[in-house]
């Protein structure tokens, strides 16, 4: 089972949600739409499912053109943010009620729907109502109506989201294995760039209605081919600083430099963006190699074991996440250190040229 979106693009009112857009999802594959709110995962899922149709391209479904074909025609599952179950119903009949609807035998659906309640660790739940359920396992109950479908195509948007953090971490590991189980085709959308890595398999990186970068999730995340990658899949945000080098010098700000070294010294004469991860900037300097910059520290947030320092340098606002609690005074100016080897140089249209020298070696 392969999906295929070919030259599919969406307009509404006069402003493109979804720019032309090419992308094959394959059978059995986890493909995760990474991006802010308003990048068009929403928008690109329902077209996936039918539910909007495109003003271009076409979608194909096993080889077959379903670009007008109805949402209720195609094998296809979707799971919301919010819970979306019938009240009046217990679980067992939630999770029956797609395979009624579709005229499956009696004895076919209560199979179906024991072996998907074990799967989802909902079997002692079945008589319940939703409402006596948590928030969880009401979760996992509209999952188990979309799985019980035996759908080619699951669409779960941010479906997680509305958890609070122990219930999200629990169904994030549980997500994968349902997902092997089932044997079909996920589309999971989100806004974290965590969750991506967790849920593994590949990812999609989206802004403002354009797929930047498509492949398998650790390798978008470690070489992101631009910079509006690598800005999406980084939580804080990826830092970024204005460079020229020429010679063995790295000039930038208001005329403050640094000696290129490691990879940066093997770049030729020119102009450059660098990016780094907030993780990768440091308060001490812990390699021979590392650069210094001189920042003033404007906020910092204590997470328990880790601190993000928010930085001015210059035009640039940028965030480092330091392990421990530092007694730092807001104003002060900070020397921070970063090693060359965690930097990403982009140049200046913003296209990858080369990548953090860590990541190509993990």
């Amino acid at each position: 089972m392969t999906l295929e979106l070919k030259g599919v693009s969406k307009s509404v009112d006069g402003q493109t949600h979804i720019h032309t857009t090419d992308l094959t999802l394959k059978n059995g594959t986890m493909n995760v739409l990474l991006g802010p709110t308003s990048s068009g995962k929403t928008s690109l899922m329902r077209l996936m499912a039918g539910l909007d149709t495109p003003n271009t391209g076409q979608i194909f479904w096993e080889g077959q053109d379903v670009t007008g074909m109805r949402v209720q025609d195609r094998k296809v599952a979707m799971v919301y943010q919010q819970f979306i179950n019938y009240p009046s119903m217990s679980v067992y009949d939630n999770i029956a009620s797609p395979m009624k609807l579709m005229g499956v035998d009696a004895k076919e659906i209560d199979r179906r729907v024991r072996e998907t309640a074990e799967l989802m660790k909902l079997t002692p739940m079945l008589e319940r109502k939703p409402l006596e359920l948590s928030g969880g396992q009401q979760q996992r109950c509209a999952l188990a109506r979309a799985l019980v479908k035996n759908a080619g195509l699951v669409l779960l948007d941010e479906p997680l989201a509305n958890l609070d953090y122990k219930l999200r971490e629990e169904l994030r590991v549980e997500i994968p294995k349902i997902f092997e189980a089932s044997g079909s085709i996920f589309v999971y959308a989100t806004t974290e760039p965590e969750e991506a890595l967790l849920l593994g398999g590949n990812v999609a990186t989206l802004w403002e209605g354009r797929i930047s970068q498509f492949g398998p999730t650790p390798e978008v995340y470690r070489q992101p081919v631009d910079a509006t990658t690598a800005r999406v899949f980084s939580d804080p945000p990826m830092n970024f600083l204005n460079i020229r080098k020429a010679g063995d010098e790295l000039q930038f700000g208001e005329g403050q430099q640094a000696t290129a070294s490691g990879p940066l010294a093997k770049l030729p004469d020119g102009r450059y963006t660098a990016g780094f991860r907030p993780n990768h900037l440091e308060i001490e300097k812990h390699s021979e190699d590392a650069m210094q910059f001189v920042a003033k520290l404007s906020v910092t947030e204590l997470t328990g074991s880790e601190t993000f320092i928010h930085l001015d340098h210059f035009d640039e606002r940028w965030v480092g996440l330091i392990h421990g609690v530092h007694d730092l005074r807001l104003g002060d100016r900070l020397d921070v250190w970063l090693d060359p080897r965690h930097v990403y140089v982009f140049d200046e249209d913003g296209k990858l040229i080369a990548p953090a020298a860590y990541a190509v070696a993990v």
